[in-house]
């Protein structure tokens, strides 16, 4: 429990009741809590908040699977354009990616995570982990886990290094380029694929998830053999098995951004991405048209996972945040969570759009479960204006 750790940062007339469970929240946690929450409303920032020693509105911190909202934005602003196809196989941009089975495989299948690519035989190397284009060509010569196409399951390492060689081989640029000109740059966003060296000091290294005899317990009863589905995934069957916690506190994953794991960034940057993607903001339109956002949150792949062991969902390289987290959201919500606890969101029924961030890793993994009485308060208070 908390001593008191105060709680910075504003919130617009009507949002008073998120603060006070921002707050409650934070009370309620180790001493050592750091995070942020911010959100916009039809492209207005009405929440900043933030709490902890040495923490502030500018602290950066590992997103982990949340920059893959940052990798399929872009992909989707390329289908908007006319550049990609969703229904054009991935061999039309990928010719090499043809072997073991994989030819008929669309670009939409693999958006919703249906390659059955989720790693390789032999694992990968930290140097390999944060090179997309070296994945790529790993991957590339990898047979599948399970027949693409008929089922799904979290490429949780890999997709947007898979998403991402099919940008680059339809435009010549990567996503992480792509990404910084047409999006980050622009908006002056703090959610970065590649960490330049200048804004370093602001990082706030990931601590580790310190779990409680209970959450070690149930930890400790999920199979986590080496070669289950999950662990080659997590890429826990490699000769250097990742810890995952601690990848993004590697200088050469932030100054690289893998599309999948790679994204630094702080609650701000998340939420004002989210915000640029559905609303006007700063007298700029909104990036996605409202059939684009549509077609990348209508559920695609929803039932059981083959790598989670449990019930998600996803849209077109976004969760479907409604299904996988919070139901009192609108229907078409897109998003995407993070191993350490991260989660943005962007719901174009009610104009909401979240990001929140933390320190230390939380139990059990994937958006931490403070998001979903945080979200539900900037919900309520979103639908009330």
């Amino acid at each position: 429990m908390t001593q008191g750790i105060a709680v910075h940062g504003t919130v617009a007339e009507g949002f008073e009741a998120v603060r006070e469970e921002f707050a409650a929240f934070v009370a309620e946690e180790r001493d050592d809590y750091e995070g942020q929450l911010c959100a916009y409303v039809h492209g207005r920032r009405v929440v900043d908040l933030w709490a902890g020693e040495g923490a502030d509105g500018d602290s950066l911190y590992g997103v982990f699977s949340s920059t893959q909202g940052a990798a399929h934005l872009v992909v989707a602003l390329l289908v908007q354009d006319g550049t990609l196809e969703l229904d054009r196989k991935v061999t039309y941009y990928w010719p090499e990616f043809s072997v073991e089975g994989k030819g008929a495989l669309t670009l939409r299948d693999l958006l919703a995570h249906r390659a059955g690519l989720v790693g390789t035989d032999t694992g990968f190397s930290a140097a390999e982990l944060a090179d997309d284009r070296a994945l790529a060509e790993r991957l590339a010569d990898q047979g599948p886990f399970w027949r693409p196409g008929t089922a799904f399951g979290c490429h949780a390492l890999v997709i947007g290094a898979l998403t991402g060689e099919v940008v680059r081989r339809a435009t010549g640029r990567t996503i992480q380029e792509v990404y910084e000109e047409r999006v980050r740059a622009p908006y002056a966003l703090d959610f970065h694929l590649g960490l330049p060296l200048s804004r370093e000091p602001r990082f706030r290294t990931t601590q580790p998830m310190l779990p409680t005899p209970d959450q070690q317990a149930a930890l400790d009863a999920v199979p986590s053999g080496p070669h289950t589905l999950a662990s080659i995934a997590y890429n826990r069957h490699a000769p250097e098995p990742t810890d995952l916690a601690a990848l993004p506190n590697e200088r050469t994953v932030r100054a690289k951004g893998p599309a999948s794991v790679g994204g630094v960034g702080s609650a701000r940057g998340l939420a004002g991405m989210y915000a640029a993607i559905i609303c006007e903001v700063d007298g700029k339109a909104p990036l996605l048209k409202e059939d684009t956002v549509a077609e990348f949150g209508r559920l695609h792949s929803v039932g059981y996972d083959l790598v989670a062991r449990a019930h998600r969902s996803y849209g077109l390289g976004f969760q479907a945040t409604a299904d996988a987290w919070h139901p009192f959201l609108g229907a078409g919500t897109i998003g995407h969570s993070g191993a350490a606890g991260s989660q943005a969101f962007a719901d174009p029924r009610s104009g909401l759009a979240y990001g929140y961030t933390r320190r230390r890793f939380a139990f059990p993994g994937g958006a931490a479960p403070e998001n979903d009485r945080l979200a539900r308060a900037v919900h309520r208070a979103a639908l009330a204006l």
